[in-house]
């Protein structure tokens, strides 16, 4: 009778431990959604929810920071025969906010060419700040004569750049890779001498 009412004892127990296996795993995905909204970690608590902006319903951001606006200035500097230039000259971002800005390139020589990009960014303490996720600077590129192409730059300015930059400039340097390359203009020797007869 003793060994009766010990199996009927355990039989109760692991009954009680699988209907509250069965209670954790039922319960489990709301629990993580109240935990989500407690820690701020909202994995799957934000998934169904959108924001309303300008019509648009876009997923919640908490990176960009709305309160700041940066100018970031575009600039392309080029050597040789070739168009190079930015769509626009300048955009307003917001720190952390992920954008595109679209350059044109056109090999105007009768040749075809390889050239690579450079980029330079000021004030100097922007750049550390300053993240490009795509960027055609990041290889060499090879163009027919004549031959036109649209390159993006996506990059996001960090929330960590100092709040008294307002501007940044992004400049591009670009140069044909194992060609010859024009030499910097130099002032001729005739102007050299006017300079010196007026000194």
């Amino acid at each position: 009778m003793k060994f009766w009412s010990e199996n009927t004892s355990l039989k109760f127990k692991l009954v009680l431990v699988a209907l509250s296996m069965f209670g954790f795993g039922y319960a489990i995905v709301p629990l993580y959604e109240v935990f989500c909204d407690v820690t701020g970690i909202k994995v799957l608590a934000l998934g169904d929810r959108f924001i309303e902006s300008a019509g648009d319903y876009k997923p919640l951001n908490t990176q960009v920071d709305d309160t700041r606006t940066v100018t970031v200035e575009f600039d392309a500097n080029v050597r040789g025969l070739w168009r190079f230039k930015p769509e626009k000259s300048s955009l307003r971002v917001h720190p952390g906010e992920m954008t595109t800005i679209m350059y044109e390139f056109q090999n105007m020589q009768g040749r075809s060419i390889t050239a690579q990009a450079v980029p330079s960014y000021a004030p100097e303490q922007a750049g550390p700040n300053f993240h490009k996720l795509e960027c055609f600077c990041f290889k060499e590129h090879t163009l027919a004569p004549g031959e036109k192409k649209s390159w993006p730059v996506v990059f996001v300015v960090d929330s960590g750049l100092p709040r008294d930059v307002k501007t940044i400039t992004l400049s591009y340097t670009f140069f044909e890779v194992g060609g010859k390359t024009p030499p910097v203009p130099v002032a001729s020797n005739e102007a050299n001498d006017k300079t010196k007869e007026g000194s």
